[in-house]
């Protein structure tokens, strides 16, 4: 245990999943992305517990001490969602409403969590990933490919077994610290055989013994898991055609890096700042953009994301 946090598995949707949580009060579920397990949290799980609320951080289908299914066609939105939905069943008791942050994958979970089951949702702030709506026309993959091309990281990602064997010949610490340490806000490329080569120095906010945790996770797992993530995007877009046009009907806060890769992909910033977000999304209360904050912002400025968080989850207490 560490600080009190408590870790047990609850059967969900038919899988068998890790969930650390702490505190009492009000239920915050937080969903973690890639390369990320419940770990990345351990700020937030602190700082709430404190606070009086019930903190849950589970790891994902895919992730760390949870099941991870082999076939990428159960990691559509709709599998990851059920999964939620149990665990929310399994742990939060007559609490019908919960509070729920996001991040990376896991804010497009919580995105479609959201429009899936929002009576479910008091209140979600997302860090990272504005919410994307669904392009009837466009098939995810092939409009990836044609605007990055096949070395951007997606696409390597599809390659299955031939982007596992590079990453375990990389090692899983060294792959891990190259995308924990990522602060290009350029698209991520991975050229064949040439991926992650520069000297790493950590930053101040992540510990050599931090990153040895996620790599005595990922060194066990590998990282297949999260893969299927991406690996299901084309599959995902084609089962979620009824919620074309669909907006998010939760109260919501948008927090990201303006050095995030996200910020700065082709057309995000105009469409968090020119009303496509605020249509999309019409309880969009606040969008913050944190001056020289990277991907992993939540680990990277805790205390900056905490305040974030606490201030807007306050109002629906």
């Amino acid at each position: 245990m560490e600080d009190g946090i408590q870790h047990r598995t609850v059967n969900v949707n038919g899988i068998n999943m890790h969930i650390a949580e702490k505190g009492e009060g009000p239920l915050i579920l937080f969903i973690h992305g890639f390369p990320d397990l419940w770990y990345s949290w351990r700020h937030q799980i602190a700082f709430f517990a404190s606070q009086g609320y019930r903190c849950v951080a589970p790891d994902l289908r895919g992730f760390g001490d949870t099941d991870a299914p082999a076939s990428p066609t159960v990691y559509t939105s709709l599998h990851i969602v059920g999964d939620l939905i149990a665990l929310l069943d399994a742990v939060a008791g007559a609490e019908e409403k919960v509070f729920v942050v996001g991040h990376d994958w896991g804010a497009m979970t919580a995105w479609s969590l959201c429009m899936y089951r929002p009576e479910r949702v008091k209140a979600l702030v997302n860090l990272s990933v504005a919410f994307t709506p669904r392009h009837p026309k466009r098939k995810p993959l092939e409009t990836l490919r044609a605007v990055y091309g096949n070395d951007y990281y997606i696409s390597r990602f599809q390659e299955s077994g031939v982007i596992e064997k590079e990453f375990a010949e990389i090692g899983a610490e060294r792959v891990l610290k190259e995308f924990l340490t990522y602060r290009n806000p350029g698209p991520l490329y991975l050229p064949k055989g040439k991926a992650f080569g520069n000297p790493i120095v950590l930053p101040s906010w992540l510990s050599e013994q931090e990153c040895k945790y996620y790599a005595s996770k990922y060194e066990k797992t590998g990282f297949t898991g999260g893969f299927n993530y991406y690996r299901s995007l084309d599959l995902n877009w084609e089962l979620t055609a009824p919620w074309t046009g669909a907006q998010i009907k939760v109260p919501v806060k948008f927090v990201v890096g303006d050095v995030d890769l996200t910020y700065n992909a082709p057309g995000a910033k105009d469409y968090i700042h020119k009303g496509g977000f605020k249509k999309d999304v019409p309880l969009l209360e606040e969008v913050v953009v944190l001056e020289g904050a990277g991907h992993f912002l939540h680990q990277e400025r805790p205390n900056d994301i905490n305040k974030h968080i606490y201030d807007f989850f306050r109002n629906f207490c």
